[in-house]
């Protein structure tokens, strides 16, 4: 993994602005057309390639374009999964009446994935074979071939923690079984991408967001016993992968929403720490967390470590000025107390379910643009 050296590199967390044709497809699920939903699929991922790099972000991705989601996309990949899971809604969405409403009825069109029916653990969890991760990264090594600028590339995969807490366990005997053979299972895409040269990124918003959904009525020491959980099977799952080669992203829930139950990163720090990735990719731009970066003065990085912050909301329609995308990146540079291991991203995706769309899709690109700005202004405050 490539740290800044010279200049602040910039990234995001893994999921773009789909298509809305690609939106349909993804939402139809199995009854869309397999050839109509892979050339759409090459297009959408041909073009947010494209738009990666014309904004001048460094380490880009597929932006998710052959996924329904972030976690659930699982299913089309692994046996065991069937019916549909009843997912708890958020603590402070519950105690918020009118502003659940208000996102529960969010979809920029009648084509939505959502992510509290998805399906649930009814027998014995596998992993099919590799050919649909094959088939993702060998489309976007082919793509980056055919061009220039771009410093890395990563591909995203779920936590085992995020599917086990959102697809619901009816197989398993506990919660701990069901994370062992999701992360066995993992295992398989996690080395698929780290074989196929790219970063492997794992999404693990359950190690921050589970504690206000599925432990939001129970002490929080259940919850960190859950994290410790996961991020033992994470670890296990990236058993001779180089931690060189990885990045764990955290978070609350991506969805603007009031936030006041999110527990915080100080709380969750300690089990973050223990990751056998070199990066830690934190939402640090959102209001409920933004404080957050005054952790660093006092919490060390692991050794090695580099801090992918999120300097970028991905909630709002608010186009962050590039000063203030500068300021955020000096600050928290000031805070890890070394430039060289903090690279400037995003808090989190702008789709991370097909359909379910906060930020318009040229604001979520003009955010982009302002990211690379704001760290170009900042590059020349650390570096001179």
């Amino acid at each position: 993994m490539k740290g800044s050296a010279g200049r602040i590199l910039t990234s995001h967390a893994g999921s773009l602005p789909r298509p809305p044709e690609l939106r349909r497809l993804l939402a139809a699920g199995d009854d869309a057309e397999p050839a109509e939903l892979a050339e759409a699929v090459q297009a959408a991922t041909a073009d947010t390639v494209a738009r990666q790099i014309a904004a001048g972000i460094d380490v880009i991705n597929d932006g998710e374009m052959g996924r329904e989601s972030f976690f659930t996309y699982v299913r089309h990949r692994m046996t065991g999964f069937g019916g549909h899971s009843d997912r708890r809604l958020m603590a402070d969405m519950t105690m918020y009446e009118g502003y659940r409403n208000k996102l529960l009825g969010m979809t920029t069109e009648e084509h939505r994935v959502s992510l509290l029916r998805a399906p649930k653990a009814v027998a014995e969890i596998g992993y099919g074979d590799s050919a649909a991760i094959q088939a993702e990264c060998d489309r976007l090594n082919q793509l980056l071939t055919q061009t220039e600028g771009v410093t890395e590339a990563f591909m995203t995969a779920a936590s085992p923690g995020i599917v086990a807490a959102a697809m619901q366990n009816d197989h398993y005997p506990d919660m701990e079984s069901y994370v062992d053979a999701l992360a066995v299972a993992l295992a398989n895409e996690y080395r698929a991408i780290v074989d196929a040269g790219l970063l492997l990124q794992i999404d693990a918003p359950d190690l921050a967001m589970e504690r206000h959904a599925l432990f939001q009525d129970r002490p929080v020491a259940d919850f960190i016993a859950f994290a410790e959980c996961v991020m033992a099977a994470i670890n296990r799952a990236l058993a001779g992968i180089p931690a060189d080669r990885v990045r764990l992203h955290v978070c609350w829930g991506n969805y603007e929403g009031p936030h006041v139950f999110d527990i915080p990163l100080e709380e969750i720090w300690p089990t973050i720490a223990k990751a056998r990735a070199q990066g830690l990719l934190l939402a640090l731009a959102n209001p409920r967390h933004e404080h957050e970066y005054h952790c660093f003065e006092n919490l060390d990085l692991p050794a090695d470590g580099i801090l992918i912050a999120g300097v970028i909301d991905t909630t709002t329609n608010y186009v962050e000025h590039p000063k203030t995308v500068a300021d955020r990146i000096v600050r928290i540079a000031g805070a890890v107390g070394d430039p060289n291991r903090v690279i400037a991203a995003t808090d989190c995706g702008f789709e991370t379910a097909a359909g379910f769309v906060s930020v318009e899709e040229q604001i979520a690109w003009n955010k982009l643009e302002a990211l690379t700005e704001g760290a170009a202004l900042a590059s020349q405050t650390l570096y001179g």
